[in-house]
């Protein structure tokens, strides 16, 4: 796929469909987000990235339950807005819900857990953009200055929100002449107003959220996962580490993630299974040896597990190195594809 044309600060919609979890680590332009499916099923959806003004602006659609977290921006303020979902969704466990929105200092974490399919949109903002744009206001000039925080949407006006959004989207996506720098400038300022609609309703902002301990001790566990890399970790290890009990871990994963520390780290071991195989060579790949580096020893049951987590067998998965391939599609086919057959 060439590189979209920059037309007077307008970059095309790049859309393209998603058939796994790893390709939803781009979710976000310039992000770093670490992906791990909990949901059962082939994950299915689309990412859309295009730039307006300068301002980066990512909306995306997926089917099946993950966890994600990790920095979105280290040098802008990040907007995020849950757009649609078929479970529940929390961020930082607070309960998000459709025309939510968090808003993210740079450099601070993301931290989110999705139980089934969502779709979301997410600006981001330097600080002369917000100024720019949202200076007279005092609530939205100060955004950034403090910690993350959730704005719950008006429940009345909320979907009034999302159906403004989807159109906007819809019509940037399908724009094919050349835009002039004050259109390009107009069009932006329209989705900051919808994506900081939030901010100004009578609804209180949550910034501490619920369950502070339970979200630190998830939090070391993730950190030491992630530090481990792909080796298999044994949940005695984890307790040993972050010096708590088995009950403790496993109330706090309960908690904040919907799933005991066990059946976590068994999804963990199955998603470096998945990540491998996919990017692997079948000449020179052997399941059985990916799967017993990985913790697995009785290969018919991995393999039982791997099939509940991703509706399709290893040997699929492992086949998909020389066939995969990503398919342009318009913004409303991906949106059917991502949530109607989630």
């Amino acid at each position: 796929m060439n590189a979209p044309t920059q037309m007077s600060g307008f970059t095309p919609a790049d859309t393209r469909s998603i058939n796994s979890f790893e390709e939803l680590g781009g979710a976000v332009q310039g992000a770093d987000i670490e992906v791990l499916q909990l949901g059962r099923g082939r994950l299915r959806g689309y990412l859309t990235h295009m730039s307006v003004g300068g301002m980066p602006f990512s909306v995306g659609s997926f089917s099946v339950g993950v966890r994600t977290r990790g920095v979105l921006s280290n040098d802008r303020v990040t907007i995020g807005m849950l757009t649609a979902n078929t479970n529940r969704v929390t961020q930082w466990s607070r309960e998000m819900h459709p025309a939510d929105i968090v808003v993210i200092p740079p450099g601070d974490d993301h931290d989110a857990r999705f139980h089934g399919g969502a779709s979301y949109a997410v600006i981001s903002l330097d600080q002369a953009e917000i100024d720019a744009n949202l200076g007279t206001e005092l609530r939205l000039g100060e955004l950034g200055m403090g910690p993350k925080v959730h704005f719950r949407a008006d429940s009345h006006g909320g979907p009034f929100v999302i159906r403004r959004l989807r159109d906007l989207v819809a019509r940037l996506e399908d724009t094919r002449p050349r835009w002039n720098a004050d259109a390009a400038a107009f069009w932006k300022r329209s989705i900051i107003e919808i994506m900081t609609t939030p901010l100004l309703s009578d609804q209180s902002a949550d910034r501490e959220g619920p369950l502070l301990s339970a979200r630190r001790i998830v939090g070391k566990v993730e950190d030491y996962i992630e530090a481990t890399g792909l080796r298999p970790v044994h949940i005695s290890e984890i307790c040993s580490e972050v010096h708590v009990s088995r009950r403790t871990l496993h109330r706090a994963f309960n908690d904040v993630i919907g799933i005991g520390p066990v059946a976590f780290l068994r999804c963990r071991r199955l998603c470096c299974v998945h990540s491998i195989l996919h990017s692997s060579d079948p000449a020179t790949t052997t399941i059985a040896d990916v799967a017993t580096d990985q913790g697995f020893l009785n290969l018919g049951r991995f393999s039982g597990y791997y099939h509940s987590l991703f509706d399709e067998y290893p040997s699929e998965t492992l086949a998909h190195f020389d066939s995969a391939t990503f398919r342009s599609k318009s913004f409303a086919e991906l949106q059917r594809l991502s949530l109607d057959r989630g």
